[in-house]
């Protein structure tokens, strides 16, 4: 079979389907990248033992057709250092011996036979579909990805968990010292269902998704989930097991209420971090006649930090902790000028809120307190 193509368009989407290739496979084809060539369309396909990505592309003068394997490291390797140009790939059918010409020179190497290329396994008939706009599907991923955990103990933090509802889907995530919850109420289901996306497939969505336009069809039954746009597929195996009840971390009574302006605040907090223990990132927080007094110390190197910064708040004083790296990457992580923090009490979590949502989004943020020693 033979086929030419752009060599900065093959190498940008090995690159992208590459993320998703293991450093170690008990299965020794896994680490290599399936090329199957049907008509004038090259199909890529990378995986793990959880989780498959593939992507088509186009390609011209072709001659003939089939499966064949390439070790990940081969090609890649070799596209990184030619500059654009097409390229020819001959392999030949019965050996498998392939030749890839460039302008001053060529490549060549035994592919692998790609009919070893593990199959994934197909939903099955009850699986549930949802249709979503990209835009929307990234920006569920995109809010929560950052708060999901890295916990052997419990699996089930460390993945988004969408909650699917006949009105709306909620994007979840949480390590259980953060949480955030996204409610996207331009997406709907014709049931209510759920299921638990790793963070592995989370963060290729969140990679490739900034890239593509229309709608993304997504289709899950118990173990396994579809992603599928015009020209890329996401397989991956879901996480088993029950999410914990998030509404039910949430609390209801906030009487605290600050508006503050996001960048200063985030900026300010950057700054007193530096000050901060190492190990607890402890940051106070008093609140009281419109102002913000932000301090952390290191009593162990005898350093400390201050800084005043103003708000909007009319309420009794208020002292609370909070783990200040955690702050700061929710406050990364709100989408508007301004956030909103609402608190009850300095031993009940905060909530931090944008100012103001985009049409159809509902976003929330929790942040657990940290114990202050006065």
């Amino acid at each position: 079979m033979k086929f030419a193509v752009s060599s900065s368009l093959l190498a940008s989407h090995l690159q992208v389907i590459g993320r998703v290739l293991a450093s170690k496979n008990t299965i020794p084809i896994l680490d290599c990248f399936l090329f199957e060539l049907k008509d004038n369309l090259l199909t890529l396909t990378a995986a793990d033992s959880e989780t498959r990505i593939t992507v088509s592309i186009e390609v011209t003068d072709v001659e003939g057709g089939g499966v064949f394997a390439i070790p990940s490291k081969n090609i890649l390797d070799a596209l990184k250092e030619l500059p654009e140009q097409p390229i020819k790939f001959d392999i030949n059918d019965d050996s498998l011996e392939m030749f890839i010409y460039y302008e001053n020179g060529k490549y060549n190497f035994i592919a692998q036979d790609g009919e070893e290329y593990p199959m994934p396994k197909p939903l099955n008939e009850k699986a549930v579909k949802l249709k979503m706009s990209a835009e929307d599907l990234l920006s569920g991923v995109s809010r929560t990805l950052f708060a999901t955990a890295e916990d052997e103990l419990r699996p089930v933090m460390n993945g988004i968990y969408f909650d699917v509802k006949e009105d709306n889907i909620t994007f979840v995530a949480s390590d259980g010292h953060k949480l955030v919850r996204f409610i996207n109420k331009a997406i709907s289901g014709n049931e209510v269902s759920s299921f638990i996306l790793p963070k592995k497939p989370a963060n290729l969505l969140k990679s490739v998704l900034a890239k593509e336009t229309g709608d993304v069809t997504v289709s899950f039954d118990e173990s396994n989930a579809r992603i599928e746009t015009g020209k890329l597929l996401i397989i991956s195996r879901l996480i088993e097991g029950r999410y914990p009840n998030y509404n039910g971390v949430i609390p209801k009574e906030n009487p605290f209420r600050i508006t503050a302006d996001r960048l200063l605040f985030m900026n300010a907090m950057k700054r007193v971090t530096v000050f901060a223990n190492p190990t607890s990132s402890l940051i106070k927080l008093v609140v009281a006649d419109n102002k913000i007094v932000l301090s952390a110390q290191d009593v162990d190197f005898q350093t400390s930090a201050e800084e005043t910064l103003a708000c909007v708040y009319d309420n009794d004083p208020i002292s609370i902790g909070f783990k200040g790296t955690y702050l700061i990457e929710i406050l990364n992580n709100i989408p508007s000028s301004e956030v909103i923090i609402e608190l009850a009490d300095p031993s009940r979590a905060g909530l931090m809120l944008p100012s103001e949502n985009e049409e159809n989004e509902d976003l929330l943020m929790l942040l657990m307190p940290m114990m202050l020693n006065d």
